[in-house]
């Protein structure tokens, strides 16, 4: 299993081109005062945790979601709702995105409604969307939507996740999966390439510092107060 999750990581460090592109829409976006939005559904929501309210993470991200799509609402339902069509186009339609800002929508399969639809509304909207998804499971998962969420992105980050997730025992993987851990790293990668950029450009990144370090909180507050307006959820 060890084998197979470094070989996944290496993918993702070989994909400098990708990840460049990727950090050069991110970096427009924030040097522009736009915000960063991160959508996903199911599992693909420890994602959008991962990129929100977190240390060294970037303060300008706001959080695209449906509760409907949360795992911990009801398992079943969860699963369902990502099928529905329409409920994507309409979350994008009552979501604060604006010319300027770049949605970032993570999607093993991408083959759901929900995320096809986030980034094909938010491309109408001439907004540029990254997809962090895999596309050999996307080329292998049931077609819910008839296009895939690769289809409507910008940039696209694949992580190579296999069809299924799992990887072990490797004669007949049924357990160890592997996408979080792939698209977590994938996410750092791109913050790491970012931050090279913006130090390249002489451009101070707004990164939450940890509130359990001396001078956290207050540090952070200057974020808060500067980015309440456009991310509400960042509010008490």
């Amino acid at each position: 299993m060890r084998d197979r999750m470094r070989e996944l990581l290496d993918t993702v460090d070989s994909q400098r081109e990708e990840l460049g592109k990727a950090a050069e829409l991110v970096l427009d976006a924030v040097s522009g005062d736009g915000i960063v939005h991160a959508a996903g559904a199911g599992h693909s929501l420890a994602m959008v945790f991962e990129t929100f309210y977190r240390a060294g993470g970037l303060a300008a991200v706001r959080p695209l979601w449906d509760p409907e799509v949360l795992p911990l609402s009801g398992a079943l339902r969860s699963s369902a709702a990502e099928r529905v069509p329409g409920r994507g186009r309409a979350l994008v339609e009552s979501a604060d995105i604006r010319s300027g800002d770049v949605v970032v929508v993570f999607s093993t399969s991408g083959r759901n409604p929900y995320p096809v639809e986030i980034a094909q509304e938010s491309r109408a909207k001439g907004v540029p969307v990254v997809a962090v998804t895999s596309t050999a499971a996307s080329a292998a998962a049931t077609d819910r939507s008839g296009t895939r969420l690769a289809d409507h992105a910008t940039v696209v980050l694949d992580t190579h996740v296999p069809p299924g997730d799992v990887v072990y025992p490797a004669s007949a993987p049924r357990t160890c999966a592997t996408s979080t851990v792939a698209a977590a790293y994938m996410w750092a990668s791109l913050l790491a390439e970012l931050d090279d950029l913006a130090s390249r450009r002489g451009i101070e990144l707004p990164l939450w510092t940890s509130a359990n370090v001396p001078g956290g909180d207050e540090r952070n507050v200057e974020l808060v107060a500067r980015y309440a307006d456009r991310i509400p959820e960042l509010s008490d």
